[in-house]
C-alpha cells in the first residue's frame, strides 16, 4: 500500500475509533475522554441562540455530528485524488481540457454563475467543488482509463459511490441517520479505502 493511502487508512480508521468510543460513552453514560463541554466551546452568537433550540435537537445535532465530519473527510478526500490524478495528466488546466463530462461541466458553470448572482462568497476557486456527490463518480467513470491506477474494480467504484450517495442525502439535510445507516456508512468508508489497495 502506498504511504499516501496508509495515511488516510490511519486517519479512517482514528475516525471510526473515536466513533465507537463516543457510542460506548454514550451507551455506559460515562466519560472516558478529556474534552471541551459543549458550553465551553461556543462563540458568543452560540451562547446567545444555541441554548434556545430543544435540547433534543442539540443531542441530535451532536450525534449526526461524527456522521457529517466523516462524510466531509471522505468527501474532500475523493476531490483530491481526482484533483491531483487529473492534474499531473492532464495539466493545472485539466478542467477545461475536456475530460470532465459536458452535463457535468455544464451544470458547475451554471452552479458558479448562481452564487455570483446571488452576492455571497464564492465557496471555492475551484470549479471541482461546485460537483456534487454523484458527479465526482462521473468523473471517476468518464477517466476511467487514469483511474483504473488507483481503484482496482470499476464496478465496485460504481457501488461504493451509489452506497455513499444514498447515505449523503439525510446527512446534508439535517435527518437523522438510522443505526444501520450509520454501520452502512462505516462499511461503506472501510470499502472506498480497500478499493486503493
Amino acid at each position: 500500500m502506498a504511504f499516501e493511502a496508509t495515511v488516510k487508512a490511519f486517519g479512517m480508521t482514528n475516525m471510526l475509533i473515536e466513533s465507537e468510543i463516543d457510542q460506548l460513552e454514550k451507551s455506559l453514560s460515562i466519560r472516558l475522554r478529556n474534552e471541551i463541554s459543549k458550553e465551553e466551546g461556543l462563540n458568543d452568537i452560540e451562547k446567545a441562540y444555541f441554548p434556545q433550540f430543544a435540547e433534543s435537537l442539540r443531542d441530535e445535532a451532536a450525534e449526526m455530528a461524527r456522521s457529517y465530519e466523516l462524510f466531509y473527510c471522505l468527501e474532500k478526500t475523493i476531490r483530491r485524488q481526482i484533483t491531483e490524478l487529473l492534474e499531473s495528466n492532464h495539466g493545472p488546466n485539466w478542467w477545461n481540457n475536456k475530460v470532465i463530462p459536458q452535463q457535468v461541466f455544464n451544470e458547475v458553470k451554471t452552479r458558479i454563475q448562481r452564487e455570483r448572482d446571488s452576492g455571497i462568497t464564492p465557496r471555492s476557486s475551484e470549479q471541482l467543488d461546485y460537483t456534487n456527490f454523484g458527479e465526482l463518480g462521473e468523473i471517476i467513470k468518464s477517466n476511467w482509463q487514469l483511474f483504473a491506477s488507483v481503484f482496482n474494480n470499476i464496478k465496485a467504484v460504481e457501488k461504493i459511490m451509489s452506497n455513499l450517495n444514498s447515505l449523503r442525502n439525510p446527512i446534508a439535510h439535517c435527518s437523522i441517520l438510522a443505526e444501520d445507516e450509520k454501520l452502512r456508512l462505516d462499511l461503506s468508508l472501510r470499502d472506498w479505502f480497500r478499493l486503493a489497495e
